[in-house]
């Protein structure tokens, strides 16, 4: 069976992949399993795709497998674009989710419901250190920020503020197969499934 490095240790993200690539006959490998789970990349680019791309190729050189990377984030039009690649260090590289969500809702606080429009964005990084393959896919998932936070227990970051086009709760009210089924990563991981089917064979 084909391993393939996810490059994370955000349990959270690794189970979201395991959920999406499921019917692939590949194993898909932690930076745990690998003994990378100490090693720091630092995300220096100034998009969801060079991060990704950093990410990726360091922890493919560092493993000698084939790596996935992504790169995701909030971009909220209110601010600018805000938080964007900065999504995880938002309200400082210490934060919790949770903080990050409050620090967010704080930097809306006058913002109208109407005016908080924001989408999810998710890069996903293919590196294959064995022929230097590297390829990027891009999902969005369009939508607004909600007034308060929900009490869903699904989800993780900043799901419990984001509210999908279309739907009336949050990602962290859905279940797993209905936020898969909207999301920018479930997104991203369609467009990569042709990518990995074709490098395995499969």
């Amino acid at each position: 069976m084909h391993e393939i490095l996810i490059a994370t240790g955000n349990a959270g993200k690794l189970r979201e992949y395991r959920d999406l690539l499921g019917e692939l006959p590949i194993q898909l490998l932690s930076l745990h399993d690998v003994g990378l789970a100490d090693m720091q990349v630092d995300e220096t680019g100034h998009t969801f795709t060079a991060n990704a791309m950093l990410k990726a190729r360091a922890y493919a050189l560092a493993s000698g497998k084939a790596t996935i990377a992504d790169d995701s984030g909030l971009c909220v039009d209110a601010l600018d674009g805000a938080p964007g690649v900065l999504s995880a260090r938002y309200a400082g590289a210490d934060a919790t989710d949770a903080q990050r969500r409050a620090h967010l809702l704080d930097a809306l606080r006058d913002v109208a419901e109407s005016q908080r429009s924001a989408r999810f964005v998710c890069v996903i990084a293919l590196v294959d250190p064995m022929d230097g393959m590297a390829q990027t896919v891009e999902g969005v998932c369009e939508g607004h920020i909600a007034l308060a936070e929900s009490d869903g227990g699904h989800g993780f970051g900043y799901d419990a503020l984001f509210v999908p086009s279309g739907y009336d709760a949050t990602f962290a009210d859905l279940d797993g197969a209905a936020k898969h089924s909207l999301s920018h990563r479930g997104a991203a991981a369609r467009a990569l499934l042709p990518l990995l089917r074709g490098r395995i064979g499969a």
